[in-house]
């Protein structure tokens, strides 16, 4: 256990009212299956409990992360000094009136996008093969099949890292590919409100099938692995020009690149969170080698 966080144990758990667990290995709760212990893990079970803790962690000056369904994250082998709130199905509430949705920051966008088509609800089709939350979807701009988020956005609850929370309408989000303002200014999504379309069910239930069918063929979804590694470096695609260059199972470690598609890395079974960073800075450098383009990363790398 991190040493501020012992010297803290006691008040931690007197004044944490949600579940509370020390070095719990992240490992169990990443899509990669990779990453150290976390110091302390809470989850909270409502607004006023994430509220809360956050202004335990303000007061005693602790970092923190937020941690949702685990996609698009590598965590050290090291693990987390300081604390993970995961963000998980007690804060993933769902309530609709009409063609609005207002949906907890812990539902599952696959989910969600299925109870959707099945009531005949258009505009979450794209995300028929995305395995994040909505909260982590909302921070990202999550998108697919020429698509996104921010598309069918009408606001976001938010809280800050000064306490104070409120609704953020689409613009102020400030959405763009694969990113919107909480990833700068360090804001928790706590619910979304999505504007939808009525329309046929069959149509719609039919086009989300053919979006997780196009995921099933293309993509390695039954292998450890995080999402697309890579943004895409539009008009190129990060997988084409890895797969050009011949790299489609390339290893290191227990790390490869995926021979469905080259833009994820799957975990084969012993991956470390080195042999991905190792193989991502290869992949980059030989892409920058060969078509002198700089490949940014969509994952996000924490801890030590």
């Amino acid at each position: 256990m991190d040493k501020a966080l012992r010297e803290l144990k006691d008040e931690v758990e007197k004044n944490f009212t949600c579940k509370v667990v020390f070095d719990e290995p992240l490992n169990n709760h990443t899509t990669w299956k990779i990453g150290g212990p976390a110091a302390l893990m809470i989850e909270p079970d409502s607004e006023e409990s994430l509220k809360h803790s956050m202004a335990f962690i303000k007061e005693k000056e602790l970092p923190w992360f937020i941690l949702g369904r685990g996609s698009n994250i590598l965590v050290s082998d090291k693990g987390i000094k300081g604390v993970v709130i995961k963000l998980g199905d007690k804060l993933a509430s769902l309530k609709q009136e009409g063609d609005l949705i207002s949906v907890g920051a812990g539902f599952s966008l696959i989910k969600l996008a299925t109870i959707m088509s099945k009531k005949g609800y258009s505009g979450l089709e794209f995300a028929g093969g995305i395995p994040g939350s909505v909260g982590g979807a909302v921070f990202m701009n999550a998108g697919a099949h020429k698509s996104d988020i921010s598309a069918i956005l009408t606001k976001a609850y938010v809280l800050m890292p000064n306490g104070e929370s409120g609704w953020l309408s689409n613009k102020e989000l400030k959405f763009a590919y694969r990113s919107s303002v909480l990833q700068k200014n360090g804001g928790i999504c706590i619910s979304a409100e999505f504007k939808l379309k009525k329309g046929n069910t069959a149509e719609i239930r039919e086009r989300l099938q053919t979006n997780k069918n196009y995921r099933k063929e293309t993509q390695p979804w039954k292998d450890p692995c995080c999402g697309s590694v890579f943004r895409n470096p539009l008009p190129e695609h990060a997988g084409r020009l890895i797969e050009e260059l011949g790299l489609k199972g390339y290893k290191v470690g227990g790390a490869q690149v995926s021979e469905k598609h080259a833009n994820f890395i799957v975990n084969t079974g012993e991956a470390s969170a080195e042999d991905i960073l190792t193989l991502i800075d290869y992949i980059k450098e030989q892409v920058r080698i060969h078509y002198g383009i700089d490949l940014e990363t969509e994952v996000e790398h924490i801890g030590d």
